[in-house]
């Protein structure tokens, strides 16, 4: 019988411990730390309105090598909060910071719903584009671009157009392009929600394996409770809109983890039962 699972519950000040991930993926550290403090998020009105409260003093903190992800309801700006962690939105109040040893500026990558392929660009040409934006050679993006769609089971597909792929491949290029910008962070939203339950399976374990072999920090938005489960490290809940730091459970479930078969280790049932009925 597992323990019974005891979420940190968190006060109106959001004040929680900072979870610290497995300290056997501590060892080799490659990603960076996250600090998110007391972020607010209002969007702005029309003239003599206030605007709208989407993010209402949040604070946490993800450490280097850590899958934080991040529930709760529609509308409760998970997605808000994401692109704000990412420095796509400026916080009302608060403040961001990302930091790596021996890295002023550690590199973020991003994974959204959509895969955002440019469809007039091959598979390589897609990942190549973002080694251009790192700033590196035509011959060094050529060379890192070709080396990971070798890695990632992709070579055979590499002088395709999105439009010729399947939605899992497409998912796999996007991660691709992320991985060869070099990021010390992956910030992901809902990524693999638009694919079917067999895809969504050989991609989320195609992402783990990802994560372990080149240690990001990651934050991940998402919906399914049990792919938070079968993910994380430790589980962030936000309440309905705006929305507030309301929970966090530590996810006790030993790596190497798989995306699917994890779902049927002890305890993995009652902390996605202590996460619903939290949200609820």
């Amino acid at each position: 019988m597992p323990p019974a699972v005891k979420p940190t519950v968190l006060g109106q000040d959001g004040a929680a411990g900072p979870g610290a991930p497995d300290p056997s993926r501590a060892a080799h550290t490659r990603g960076a730390s996250i600090d998110v403090s007391g972020v607010t998020v209002r969007y702005a009105g029309a003239a003599h309105v206030r605007g709208t409260l989407a993010v209402d003093d949040v604070s946490f903190r993800v450490s280097p090598e850590e899958i934080v992800v991040i529930v709760g309801p529609s509308g409760c700006g998970k997605t808000t909060l994401l692109k704000t962690v990412g420095g796509l939105l400026r916080p009302s109040r608060g403040s961001v910071r990302i930091s790596q040893p021996g890295a002023a500026d550690p590199r973020v990558g991003f994974v959204f719903q959509s895969d955002a392929l440019l469809p007039w660009r091959t598979a390589v040409q897609n990942v190549e584009l973002a080694v251009r934006l790192a700033r590196e050679s035509p011959r060094v993006a050529g060379e890192r671009a070709a080396h990971l769609m070798e890695e990632l089971g992709l070579g055979d597909s590499r002088d395709k157009y999105p439009a010729q792929l399947s939605g899992g491949m497409r998912k796999r290029v996007a991660l691709a392009r992320a991985l060869a910008y070099e990021p010390a962070v992956f910030l992901m939203d809902e990524p693999f929600s638009a694919l079917d339950a067999n895809t969504r399976i050989h991609v989320g374990n195609f992402f783990l394996r990802i994560v372990e072999r080149f240690g990001q920090s990651v934050v991940f938005v998402t919906h399914d409770i049990d792919e938070a489960v079968a993910l994380g490290d430790r589980i962030l809940v936000l309440s309905r809109g705006p929305g507030r730091l309301v929970g966090s459970f530590d996810v006790a479930l030993p790596r190497p983890r798989d995306y699917y078969k994890s779902r049927f280790e002890d305890g993995f049932r009652e902390l996605q039962r202590a996460v619903f009925e939290l949200i609820g």
